[in-house]
């Protein structure tokens, strides 16, 4: 049986560099490897470096698209989910009312401070103050899209056009077919 001595301590292994505890076998094979490791690897290469930025940049510039896409859609989501909650409020507002009035501003529901998710308020006309739907917001064939009241949100671009068919409206929040469609106007 042959017995090598293995070095455990720091101090072994400074003995086993200058050769007092110079053994063959695995004892010199370790040795071998720890002092490949501590002499051979200084760091990374600048080019190795480069790359690897290369590598996260790459990574970065496809994942920013597709993040960016997924909070747009979440904020359609809230425009959407915030304008059927209000219209639910203005059908319990016209049903507390003994002549079944409609809010003359989102004020008097208690919403009149809501803002959109692109930090915009919601915008609100009750069809009773206007004379034959003036103001009134009209899809493609230039009908209004709501019989009762109009509510919807200007989108991302906080711009908005009485026409549904103008491209600053395409990007609304709209509630369309008194109530039945809420949506993107470009999908209504």
């Amino acid at each position: 049986m042959i017995r090598a001595e293995v070095p455990r301590t720091r101090m072994n292994m400074s003995l086993l560099k200058n050769g007092r505890l110079r053994n063959s076998g695995y004892a010199n094979h370790i040795y071998n490897r720890l002092a490949w490791g501590k002499e051979h690897f200084r760091g990374l290469t600048l080019i190795e470096l480069l790359v690897v930025i290369a590598i996260l940049g790459t990574v970065v510039g496809i994942a920013m698209p597709i993040y960016s896409n997924q909070i747009e859609k979440a904020r359609i989501v809230k425009a959407i989910s915030e304008i059927a909650i209000i219209q639910r409020e203005i059908a319990a507002y016209k049903g507390e009312e003994s002549d079944n009035f409609l809010p003359n501003t989102l004020d008097d529901i208690g919403r009149g401070n809501l803002l959109d998710p692109w930090d915009n308020p919601y915008e609100y006309l009750n069809y009773a103050n206007t004379k034959n739907y003036q103001g009134a917001r009209k899809d493609q064939f230039l009908k209004p899209l709501n019989s009762d009241y109009d509510l919807y949100s200007k989108g991302k671009d906080g711009e908005s056009q009485k026409n549904l068919n103008v491209p600053a409206s395409q990007d609304d929040v709209i509630r369309a077919n008194d109530g039945r469609f809420i949506g993107l106007a470009s999908e209504y």
